[in-house]
């Protein structure tokens, strides 16, 4: 029915970008501590969580309603630009050992699949072709996931930095605890209920600042600059975070979704410098719309910079058609800001969705 009236799907697209877009070792985590480096996320009088800097501004429905009709004029669009996909079976991350180097894999948009300290984990993973309660609407993917899912090492635990659909993905969560009961998944307050309520009972809940050890590293939840939205009466009702694992050897940090916010410095001089941070560099067209939500490649390095970031790996971009910026456009703009920096050369990474680069 409603691929026959062009009006719904419109309407579904635009409801979904209001909505926001080793060796085993077996222990339990310890309940988190809070890390006095960094605040605890605060909330309204309506129980609604703030950021460190602004509640971010309203958007004008003069801005909002064309970009709405784009997305829907676009779905089809060329993915000349997309990022390249190489094949990646899995095989070496399978066979990979405590004495092995860190690696960092890009599965795709904000999935990176990570092994350090004897562990494996995996940033905000999807594996769906769709961010979106539907299945025939919502933005399309340009580029299919750099590895199945199926050929994935034994994942050790899982962050999520945000309740987005491109980020907070329930078919792929629940086919991840399926296929180890032993995962953790690790969400900002608010976010535990959904993910029990769909079956994943291993889950830990952690506000800014708390710390938990698990196994040889220490999970950090930081802040960042961002919202929480699923469904029209739940804005901000859940939290948002970024990530830091941390352990005797490497620090990684994930930014999840986030604009550029005064956080970066702070979390930096609490935590860093870290050996790689993963930072957001696509989805920041139209700015009037996406600035303070979304990094724009030059603010991505300024961040990667605050963070005392070593070498920082850019995400969030190419894979899923979120914004009006070039496919191509993004990553040139982020080795351009790069080369004026520390970051220069090898030490800002643009990688091939499936590649795998050790860190």
């Amino acid at each position: 029915m409603f691929k026959s009236k062009p009006y719904y799907r419109l309407a579904t697209i635009s409801l979904l970008w209001l909505l926001g877009l080793s060796m085993p070792v077996k222990s339990e985590p310890n309940l988190p501590i809070n890390q006095p480096d960094i605040a605890p996320a605060k909330q309204d009088s309506k129980g609604r969580y703030l950021n460190i800097n602004q509640n971010l501004p309203g958007v004008s429905i003069k801005v909002r309603a064309p970009f709405f009709a784009r997305r829907v004029a676009t779905a089809f669009k060329s993915k000349d630009g997309a990022p390249k996909r190489i094949a990646n079976d899995g095989s070496s991350l399978r066979l990979a050992t405590a004495a092995s180097e860190p690696t960092a894999t890009w599965i795709g948009h904000a999935t990176f699949l990570v092994q350090m300290e004897n562990l494996t984990f995996l940033t905000d993973p999807i594996w769906s072709n769709r961010p979106s309660p539907v299945p025939f609407a919502g933005p399309n993917r340009y580029v299919k996931p750099g590895m199945a899912l199926e050929d994935l090492p034994p994942i050790d635990f899982v962050v999520i930095s945000h309740n987005h659909y491109d980020h907070l993905d329930i078919p792929t969560l629940r086919k991840l605890a399926k296929r180890n009961a032993e995962t953790v998944f690790f969400v900002p307050l608010g976010n535990a209920k959904l993910l029990r309520k769909k079956g994943i009972q291993r889950v830990e809940e952690m506000n800014w600042g708390d710390t938990v050890n698990f196994k040889t590293a220490t999970i950090h939840c930081l802040p960042t600059q961002h919202w929480s939205k699923r469904s029209l009466t739940d804005t901000r009702k859940t939290l948002w975070s970024s990530w830091a694992i941390t352990g005797p050897q490497k620090r990684f940090y994930f930014a999840g979704d986030t604009g550029y916010f005064s956080g970066f410095d702070s979390i930096g001089q609490a935590l860093g410098p870290f050996d790689l941070a993963a930072v957001p560099i696509g989805a920041y067209a139209p700015r009037a719309m996406m600035k303070s939500s979304h990094m724009n490649p030059e603010e991505a390095i300024q961040a990667a910079l605050d963070l005392r970031a070593k070498k920082a790996v850019a995400m969030h971009f190419g894979t899923f058609n979120l914004s009006d910026e070039p496919l191509s456009e993004p990553p040139m703009r982020f080795k351009a800001a790069a080369e004026k920096t520390a970051l220069a050369g090898e030490h800002s990474w643009v990688l091939n969705i499936g590649e795998t680069r050790q860190f």
